[in-house]
């Protein structure tokens, strides 16, 4: 099964980090570490089991599973961290968009397409999060 690897920094505001897959190389935006809570924290890390699935919500994202005492986390397209809830955004550089002081990622649809195509729709991947 192919790995995709996100290598994690906890910052005050969020969690940033970088992935690497098949060669590709992206940036990530999180929630902060808050003990896990749902809708409000970052995910532990861990090495989890992926998929693609078109989500009612967000459109085809990058489902893990067996996240703990977690649901539907997705890595998927956005810019800020007002725009997830417990997920990953996924993008080709971090910078402060919005000028409030936190993170963000940009080009984050585009990224995501990337990442999409590199693993194919029918191929469950595992994510290593460090």
């Amino acid at each position: 099964m192919k790995r995709i690897n996100i290598k994690t920094m906890h910052l005050p505001d969020c969690t940033v980090g970088v992935l690497s897959f098949c060669g590709l190389r992206l940036f990530t935006l999180e929630l902060p570490w808050l003990d896990n809570e749902k809708n409000v924290s970052c995910i532990p890390r861990g090495i989890y089991r992926a998929y693609i699935r078109n989500s009612p919500a967000n459109g085809y994202v990058l489902e893990l599973l067996d996240v703990t005492n977690r649901t539907h986390i997705q890595i998927h397209a956005g810019n800020f961290t007002h725009q997830i809830k417990g997920c990953i955004l996924v993008g080709d550089s971090i910078k402060d968009i919005n000028k409030d002081g936190v993170p963000d990622v940009t080009n984050s649809k585009n990224s995501l397409a990337k990442l999409l195509n590199k693993i194919g729709i029918d191929e469950q991947v595992e994510v290593c999060i460090e």
